[in-house]
């Protein structure tokens, strides 16, 4: 303790001067009316010092402030945009639930309008490879769903099942190469066979005579007893008269679109 004393007694005795004379410096302060030549020097030496401090401790101060700022910006920021990209999703989900009830509440007309029990579906595969145009659709055999039923949609004929296994079937589209529908023109009842032809149908076997225009609407005839008479096939795109031969060449738009084919009603019989 002594040694400790000896070592730091300069150290004391000048801080309890200075607490001593800060002490005199203040009584002095509150009791005198005019600065004497001391006070006058302690406050030329203290002023620069602790406007020096002053202005650090500021800009300290400010600094803190304007990084709080900054962070609070910054998760504020972080929060807006995350609700912004929750919004986003619910209304991207909101837009997907309302297109689908419209393609539904097609469905749902499209099938109260037929005299057929009918079997609704979803598209949940279709054929990448270029020679085959087919589709799979989550109902099978044990939903009653057999090869060579119809498959359509509230805008005409899809295809027909050719594939059925307990929950699932494919179904050959009637734009595949090997597909072919007996057919006829509504308006002049004008009978053919359209068959598949990539994108397009053609429209065989209509006789030159026959007056056909562009436009026309080509609906099933109903021989060959897989499709019902009257479902929508598509729109004559193109009309080619041959100087020579027996039939035109009639190109058909078909009136589904097959590149968004999302649901589908399969004819699980035919009509009575």
């Amino acid at each position: 303790m002594w040694e400790w004393w000896r070592k730091n007694r300069p150290l004391l005795l000048g801080g309890i001067l200075l607490l001593v004379a800060l002490l005199w410096y203040s009584v002095n302060l509150r009791q005198q009316d005019e600065t004497n030549f001391l006070e006058s020097v302690v406050l030329r030496l203290t002023g620069p010092v602790q406007a020096g401090l002053d202005r650090a401790i500021g800009g300290v101060a400010d600094a803190w402030g304007r990084y709080l700022y900054l962070v609070d910006t910054a998760e504020d920021n972080r929060q807006l945009i995350e609700e912004n990209r929750t919004l986003r999703a619910v209304l991207t989900q909101s837009d997907e639930v309302r297109l689908e009830n419209q393609r539904l509440r097609l469905l749902l007309d499209f099938k109260e309008a037929q005299e057929i029990d009918t079997l609704p579906a979803r598209v949940i595969a279709e054929d990448a490879s270029s020679w085959f145009r087919t589709v799979m659709i989550d109902k099978g055999s044990e939903q009653g769903v057999t090869e060579g039923m119809p498959v359509v949609v509230a805008e005409g004929v899809v295809g027909r099942v050719v594939r059925s296994s307990p929950r699932f079937a494919r179904v050959l589209l009637i734009t595949d190469a090997s597909s072919a529908i007996a057919s006829l023109l509504q308006d002049n009842r004008a009978r053919g066979v359209c068959r598949g032809q990539g994108d397009l149908l053609v429209f065989d076997f209509v006789l030159r005579q026959e007056d056909v225009s562009v436009g026309d609407r080509v609906v099933t005839s109903g021989m060959g007893g897989v499709f019902p008479k009257g479902l929508v096939v598509g729109h004559v795109k193109s009309v080619d008269r041959q100087e020579f031969g027996l039939f035109q060449t009639i190109a058909v738009t078909p009136s589904v679109d097959f590149s968004h084919l999302e649901e589908v009603l399969v004819l699980l019989r035919s009509p009575q």
